[in-house]
């Protein structure tokens, strides 16, 4: 799909050029039929700089690390946190009967009551630095739980009208590396829950991209690259490339190409290697996180760069016209409003510019570009 705007651009603005030509009517012709006559129609600038050439993909905006989330108790769930609201360190996530279960950071998952006389961890090193940057920990957190952890834990249970007795029950604290958001409700109040209870929906409050690159276009993605986001609506955005997984099929992976079709849903009931197109799964993340704000879910287009000159002259694309069946030109205007024709080597198409190159042409000089 590389810089198909330009080509399909370029296959409208030239499509009438050859009848154009095969009829003595170049573009501008009807307004100056002959060189020397005044213009005073429609005109670009030639300019110099950098023009990139992109592939497009089309990718999908969601909250990361999306998974459900599980009873973290045994009995009737008597509290459930509110769809799209955001969990911060130190908040209660849900409750069931009267154990309620709270949120803190940290990377790994708890596996095991925090008790006195427990072996030495990472995970009391874990709990030690919630503690503290909740204000309740006045040491330096270590692997050990002594009479600090024990201090710290009951002044916490004591804020949350919990018994205070220095343990805390496998359940009675979750941790994840970050603020987490709630999303849609799978339980409600009153079900009964066991370990293996999905109750809702929850993610990170990161927003990313999901899309799939051909295998043909592999080398755009790399993991630092720039990526242009065009969102809902038309603004646009710009992002980086995350993550870039290994080759996949088609379907198997989080992102869809644009123009993929119905998928395994098309009814042909092959599995053959042939019927199966392999993809590269990459992982946009914005680079300006209120940009998407607003939006929950969307199905947005990537621009990856896949060519790039620099210090090259460039026109508009519509100022091209066919000098002959061969050469393309574009109409320079003087200074003095006359025109004359002057043929050019074209390069790179990007966007609604192409770059050209004639020993005629100098940056700023104008150049007609029809209404069209």
């Amino acid at each position: 799909m590389l810089v198909v705007g330009a080509c399909a651009a370029l296959a409208v603005a030239l499509a009438g050029v050859g009848t154009a030509y095969a009829l003595g009517k170049l573009p501008g012709g009807e307004q100056n039929q002959s060189e020397g006559n005044v213009f005073t129609g429609s005109t670009g600038v030639v300019t110099r700089g950098t023009l990139e050439g992109e592939t497009t993909a089309v990718g999908t905006l969601r909250y990361a690390d999306q998974y459900k989330f599980r009873g973290a108790f045994e009995g009737v769930i008597t509290k459930l946190p509110t769809p799209g609201t955001t969990l911060h360190q130190g908040d209660m996530i849900q409750q069931v009967g009267d154990e309620p279960t709270y949120f803190m950071h940290g990377a790994t998952p708890a596996w095991r009551a925090f008790e006195p006389d427990m072996s030495n961890g990472d995970d009391v090193t874990q709990l030690e630095t919630a503690l503290k940057e909740l204000g309740y920990f006045t040491g330096e957190p270590n692997t050990h739980y002594d009479w600090l952890t024990r201090a710290a834990i009951q002044k916490w249970q004591k804020d949350k009208g919990l018994t205070q007795n220095g343990i805390l029950p496998l359940g009675r604290v979750v941790f994840a590396p970050e603020d987490l958001r709630v999303g849609t409700m799978i339980a409600r109040l009153g079900d009964r829950a066991t370990l293996e209870t999905d109750l809702f929906n929850v993610s990170s409050t990161r927003q990313v991209i999901s899309a799939n690159l051909k295998l043909a276009d592999q080398k755009l993605g790399v993991v630092g690259n720039s990526v242009k986001i065009r969102l809902p609506g038309g603004e646009t955005t710009t992002g980086t490339i995350s993550t870039v997984e290994p080759p996949t099929d088609k379907g198997s992976a989080s992102g869809d190409q644009k123009g993929s079709g119905s998928g395994s849903g098309s009814g042909s009931g092959s599995d053959s290697a042939s019927d199966k197109e392999r993809v590269i799964p990459i992982t946009v993340t914005p680079d300006d996180p209120s940009a998407t704000e607003g939006l929950q879910e969307a199905s947005v287009s990537l621009g990856l760069v896949s060519e790039k000159r620099e210090n090259v002259l460039s026109v508009p694309l519509g100022a091209l016209i066919a000098l002959t069946p061969d050469q393309f030109g574009v109409e320079v205007v003087n200074d003095d409003n006359t025109i004359r024709k002057v043929p050019v080597k074209t390069g790179l198409f990007a966007g609604d510019r192409v770059e050209v190159t004639s020993d005629e042409l100098s940056e700023n000089q104008r150049v007609v570009v029809p209404d069209r």
